[in-house]
């Protein structure tokens, strides 16, 4: 009884540690997209709205009717 329940939680392990690695390398891969984390801020527009930084550079996004500048 003491043997089948040790192979079992010894594939879970096994499992649990492939798991563990493919997430590790697929999140460091040169190909995947690295995430960045803009501040909250918020600029006012002429209009009286609000927009918010964007972008890979954390830019604030255009104002409704204005241009893009990039």
């Amino acid at each position: 009884m003491k043997m089948p329940l040790l192979i079992g939680i010894s594939v879970l392990a096994v499992l649990a540690i492939v798991a563990a690695a493919l997430l590790y390398t697929e999140a460091n891969s040169p190909d995947s997209p690295q995430m960045q984390a803009c501040t909250l801020e918020a600029r006012l527009c002429p209009d009286g709205s609000a927009v918010g930084r964007t972008g890979p550079n954390c830019s604030f996004a255009p104002c409704p009717g204005e241009e893009t500048s990039e």
